[in-house]
């Protein structure tokens, strides 16, 4: 089976030279833009492979000059990829680490060398302990040394770097604000190795690794940034597109010490190697007619005349060849012929996305509408990924459908349960305890149990712990609850709403297990029972948590397996968006319009969500409550359409169409 088909998700095919020239004139015009040479790869596993591959070349160049490879690595997620890579290699075809020295480029404090969290543990666990470099060529920040002693080991630690001949080569990634190690934004271009608090950005960013904010540490030993910089070179790591817009900053922008990693422009064998979704709002990949001649695409124009509009502050319908001349898109006049030509065109295409029946409107000339008038009513599958996800993201469509009289199923593809606070739970047991007393008071067995669980949570578990096998049952029963009463609020049948619990995310940890066959053959089996003729599946590739993406990975995987059965051909499947993000206007195919009424019976859906509300643990960086970010994001969608110069709507959700390959 096949693990991860959303990596190959193809919104609109960049063309291979806009990130790969092929000359070095073509080079200068396409990155004129940026200010920091620039490697995009088609996805994050190719890079990983390609930059495993110059690590490698450079410790057997220094293993044939006779001297030692000296490495910063850094912890996290992003470089997981080169040290497989690097692992295979030496595995497989003989890299040999002996002569290499490695210096963590920063550490948690404090944090225990066996926390899970630690950068240590983390490049012990993927890289040193699989290959064969000498434990006393591992360099860390002591994190649990006494804070009146971390100065003087700050200090010893460049030392031991100057000892060894210093840093050859630094890989690293940026963080969401720019950060590069933890040099925060602020960040002098001089500092050395020092203690460093971590800003209540980068601790939001790295709440999705822990249960609660309490747990996230607080400040960090890191290589500071003119340590960073007096590395003979350094590669800079980024992949998916929540790091988008902050690359465009570190590319393209200035070099300022509000965007750290920017810095790294000042340094003169400094690269970056990103994936195209990071890339995404770099000129050349964002507008690429700004920077030479472009492969004129329908995506492309409706993108460039979208951009347009922004850059006039005019509606489609009143662009004028001036008004395209003057911003380089003279290519676009030459091809159509007039401003009113192409005007005309992406009016007309967008018109066509905005439907009012997203299952498709029975007895309707349907040439011109993203979804088929025929099968109606249709079977309908939404797999939302935490049991809440539909309502939030795609609410008022779910309603339409219901409405319209299709045969609408929701699969929730997790049971969301480490999302319920710990108060909800004590919330729920005492009522159930008051309900025992009322009705069955002689029952002291269910009674014991219930204590147990409330001395557990109110005076046992400490900060780290992990819930018991009840506590987890009660958060996931919660979740199921509010499903449940959202559902009945659409007005689904109650025998439409499937629960999937799949196994990857059954650990009881904000760490999740991998996905497997298990995890597929349940949504295939589902599928297989239902044959539906419409599928929607969460595409949020930019959910901070990164369980949308292996929902998305596994219901495309399913889905891949059922290509060839017979009710596969007559099925769509259409890709939606979470509370992150929203499709860029370019790429969407189908936009469903909301009226005030129906916007505010979604809010109402996404409130039966109680345990989802001010005191969910995982609401990520953003500090607006679920439904005030669906609504904002909706009404932002709904304006772009009006600003464009179509209908005004009270707002839009907006939908993808996945193409299988």
């Amino acid at each position: 089976m096949l693990y991860d088909l959303s990596s190959k998700i193809t919104l609109e095919r960049t063309p291979e030279r806009y990130y790969r020239p092929t000359d070095t004139i073509e080079s200068l015009r396409q990155t004129r833009y940026e200010k920091l040479r620039t490697d995009i790869y088609t996805d994050a596993n190719e890079g990983a492979k390609a930059i495993a591959l110059d690590v490698a070349s450079l410790i057997r160049d220094k293993e044939r000059q006779g001297e030692r490879c000296v490495l910063g690595l850094s912890g996290g997620s992003t470089p997981l990829g080169v040290y497989e890579e690097l692992v295979r290699l030496h595995k497989e075809e003989g890299l040999s680490f002996s002569n290499v020295v490695i210096f963590n480029v920063s550490e948690f404090y404090p944090v225990s060398t066996g926390d899970r969290h630690s950068n240590a543990r983390l490049l012990k666990t993927n890289l040193l302990d699989k290959v064969d470099c000498k434990p006393e060529n591992f360099y860390t920040p002591d994190a649990s040394i006494d804070r009146s002693n971390v100065y003087d080991f700050c200090r010893r630690y460049e030392q031991q770097i100057e000892q060894n001949g210093g840093l050859d080569l630094v890989v690293v990634s940026v963080g969401l604000v720019g950060n590069i190690a933890y040099n925060e934004p602020g960040s002098q271009v001089s500092t050395t190795t020092r203690l460093m608090l971590l800003d209540n950005a980068s601790r939001r960013d790295l709440k999705r690794f822990y249960s609660s904010i309490s747990e996230v540490p607080a400040s960090a030993i890191t290589m500071g940034l003119a340590t960073l910089l007096n590395a003979e070179r350094l590669i800079l790591l980024a992949w998916g597109e929540h790091k988008s817009s902050i690359l465009k900053e570190v590319i393209e922008g200035k070099a300022d010490d509000n965007v750290p990693a920017s810095l790294l422009q000042l340094h003169k064998n400094a690269m970056a190697a990103i994936d195209l979704s990071a890339a995404q709002h770099l000129t050349r990949i964002s507008h690429p007619w700004l920077v030479g001649p472009c492969q004129w695409t329908d995506k492309l124009i409706r993108r460039a005349i979208v951009w347009l509009c922004v850059q006039t502050g005019k509606p489609i319908l009143k662009l004028t060849n001036k008004d395209y001349n003057h911003n380089g898109l003279d290519e676009l006049l030459a091809q159509y012929g007039s401003a009113y030509n192409v005007n005309i065109k992406i009016f007309n295409d967008l018109q066509h996305t905005i439907t009012g029946w997203p299952g498709g409107k029975p007895d309707a000339d349907d040439t011109f509408r993203p979804e088929r008038a025929n099968p109606y009513p249709k079977r309908v599958l939404i797999f939302s990924p935490h049991p809440d996800d539909d309502v939030i993201s795609m609410g008022g469509t779910f309603q339409r459908l219901v409405e319209q009289n299709h045969d609408v199923h929701v699969a929730y593809q997790t049971s969301g349960n480490i999302a319920v606070g710990d108060e909800e739970v004590i919330r729920y047991v005492s009522l159930m305890l008051n309900v025992l007393d009322r009705f069955d008071e002689k029952n002291d067995a269910i009674r014991v149990k219930y204590n147990k669980i409330l001395r557990f949570l109110k005076e046992e578990k400490q900060v780290g712990d992990s819930d018991t096998t009840d506590v987890l049952y009660l958060k996931g029963q919660i979740r199921r609850e509010e499903a449940r009463a959202a559902c009945r609020f659409v007005g689904m049948k109650p025998e439409n709403v499937h629960f999937l619990d799949l196994p990857f995310y059954e650990t009881g940890k904000v760490q999740k297990g991998k996905l497997s066959d298990a995890d597929i053959l349940k949504i295939i089996a589902l599928l297989e029972t239902l044959e539906p003729h419409q599928i929607f599946v969460a595409g949020d590739l930019a959910d901070p948590h990164g369980t949308h993406k292996v929902c998305l990975d596994a219901a495309l995987s399913a889905i891949h397996e059922q290509k060839a059965k017979a009710w596969m051909k007559e099925c769509r499947i259409w890709m939606y968006r979470g509370a992150w993000a929203e499709w860029e206007i370019d790429h969407i195919e189908m936009a469903v319009p909301i009226s005030p009424e129906q916007l505010r019976r979604k809010r109402n859906s996404i409130l039966k969500h109680q345990s989802q509300m001010e005191s969910a643990p995982f609401l990520g960086n953003d500090e607006r409550l679920f439904w005030q970010r669906s609504e904002d994001r909706n009404q932002a969608t709904a304006q772009l359409y009006h600003d464009l110069g179509l209908a005004s709507y009270e707002a839009i959700e907006a939908f993808v169409e996945y193409k299988m390959h």
